[in-house]
């Protein structure tokens, strides 16, 4: 099986249970407790009109430009799956467009993330189905191969294995590693439930303690605190 152009099998990924579960927990809170060190980059925005991503990486690596991967990889994906494509952060040539992105819809995927560019953005920015993209243009793609799907990829250091959990809103989306999903989901959920009580507290002028800035200043040597 020659590397750079193949399918492979997917041999996991995350329960339906797990997705559902994660779907109410924003990214920020995600990205918060793996330590920040966890993104997908700030290039890769949410081009539809708002929905929550979440679910299992059906990951694509194709040639910059070119989608032909991809579009076997919308043939293969099970409904709910995320299609999770490594371009290269090309924006040349669109990797998907409506046509694609309906195909998906009607085939019930989760959503698309592509490092690359889309096109027909006005008709994706109307519709609920989540695609995070780097960029826009209206040059269409090739489709000569070669590619890879079902391989590990990366986003601007994150990597992403087929079957992790793909987590998206308005901030951005992130990967938690298949193995990680329940210790992530226990302190992402704990620190959520927080963050929405001081909202509350605050709203109402009931402030948290501020004592620690003080504290940080002056263990950093800060002048005239």
């Amino acid at each position: 099986m020659p590397i750079g152009f193949r399918i492979l099998e997917r041999k996991r990924a995350v329960s339906a249970d797990v997705v559902k579960r994660f779907a109410s927990v924003s990214v920020a809170c995600i990205s918060d407790v793996m330590t920040r060190l966890t993104a997908g980059g700030p290039r890769l925005r949410p081009m539809h009109a708002g929905s929550v991503l979440c679910g299992p990486a059906f990951t694509v690596k194709s040639r910059p430009g070119d989608n032909l991967m991809v579009h076997k990889a919308l043939t293969l994906a099970q409904p709910g799956d995320v299609i999770v494509v490594d371009a290269g952060g090309d924006l040349t040539n669109a990797i998907i467009g409506e046509l694609m992105v309906s195909y998906a819809m009607a085939r019930g995927l989760g959503g698309m993330v592509i490092d690359g560019a889309i096109r027909d953005s006005d008709w994706i920015g109307k519709h609920d189905m989540p695609v995070y993209a780097a960029g826009v243009t209206h040059r269409g793609p090739y489709k000569d191969g070669p590619g890879e799907i079902n391989v590990p990829v990366a986003f601007d250091g994150m990597l992403v294995e087929p079957g992790d959990l793909i987590v998206g809103d308005a901030d951005g989306f992130v990967c938690v590693p298949y193995d990680d999903v329940e210790t992530v989901y226990a302190m992402a959920s704990k620190k959520s439930a927080g963050e929405v009580k001081i909202l509350e507290n605050t709203l109402v002028g009931k402030f948290d303690d501020k004592s620690w800035i003080d504290e940080s200043l002056r263990r950093l040597g800060c002048d005239g605190v």
